[in-house]
């Protein structure tokens, strides 16, 4: 359609998670306990990254923003949900909605990218620890970081800018909690074909970040198994241990909502995928890190201490 015949939405109403009033406060107090819990756990594994000289190394300067991406993009989305599920008022206004939905794709798409870069760091480190220090020193982490948000906000620019352009000019009701593309692209009376093959392109770059991901475990593996000792191995798995297991969390909820077939795609279903990548995986990133990791835990207990006496 023309974008001169279209009539400009001034604000989009979010149909939320559930309409059912019984349950809402239920739902309010288990979310915003969820969202508690993801801003002290990823506030204060960002900060005592920074204050623990123990953990100035990449694999920590890595963690710490993931951290940081899990807390934005889950901020991004969680206050309003936590509003609209008391609100009678559930609208977002046009530019609101774009803000939101930019914010978002930066730091999940940073968070994807991010997870490949900490593979590398792993293999890097398991193969040869020695000049593990010198091939990814600050200088070079830095470049991997700056590289990361460019990238990211490249992708964000590019499915704001085509996803708002769109011509709304039916109903103003998305059937989600927060301003994703495919409920946009249902309202749009436009043609979404280019919204479409952009979408296709970026998971495209989303598979050769799993495939990165492999790639780097795969030389991780054959690099252990040239280790003659069995605590050596062991050693060497178990520090990619709680890598391993947020790659599998976060990449197999971001392949399962994007790269099922049309044919079994709900947004009920959407929704609810959603909100496990939205609230569930930044609360659980830190957790499954302070749990697994050693040296974290010794940071930790180093911090209680100093706190108590």
């Amino acid at each position: 359609m023309d974008r001169e015949n279209c009539s400009f939405l001034t604000e989009f109403h979010l149909l939320g998670i559930t309409n059912n009033t019984e349950i809402k406060v239920t739902i309010f107090t288990l979310f915003l306990i969820v969202y508690l819990i993801i801003l002290t756990a990823n506030l204060g594994m960002t900060i005592l990254i920074r204050m623990d000289s123990q953990l100035q190394t990449p694999m920590y300067f890595f963690l710490s923003h993931l951290s940081f991406c899990d807390l934005c993009y889950s901020t991004a989305t969680g206050p309003k949900l936590l509003v609209d599920l008391l609100a009678k008022d559930k609208s977002i206004s046009f530019y609101g909605c774009a803000l939101q939905f930019f914010i978002f794709c930066i730091f999940t798409d940073s968070e994807c990218l991010l997870l490949a870069v900490m593979a590398f760091d792993r293999y890097k480190a398991i193969s040869n620890p020695l000049l593990c220090t010198v091939s990814m020193s600050s200088r070079v982490c830095f470049v991997l970081m700056t590289g990361v948000y460019l990238v990211s906000m490249m992708d964000a620019l590019i499915h704001t800018t085509l996803t708002f352009h769109l011509c709304f000019c039916g109903s103003s009701e998305i059937n989600h909690f927060f301003c994703d593309v495919p409920p946009l692209l249902l309202l749009s009376c436009s043609d979404t074909e280019v919204n479409e093959l952009v979408i296709f392109t970026i998971f495209g770059i989303e598979l050769s970040t799993v495939s990165g991901v492999l790639v780097s475990y795969c030389y991780i593996i054959l690099s252990v198994l040239k280790i003659h000792s069995a605590e050596g191995r062991f050693k060497a798995f178990s520090t990619c241990a709680s890598h391993l297991t947020v790659v599998a969390i976060f990449q197999g909820t971001m392949l399962f909502m994007y790269f099922r077939p049309s044919s079994s795609y709900s947004l009920d279903q959407d929704k609810m995928t959603s909100l496990f990548y939205t609230l569930v995986i930044p609360m659980l990133n830190p957790l499954v890190y302070s749990l697994r990791d050693k040296d974290v835990k010794e940071a930790l207990e180093k911090l209680k201490n100093k706190t108590l006496f």
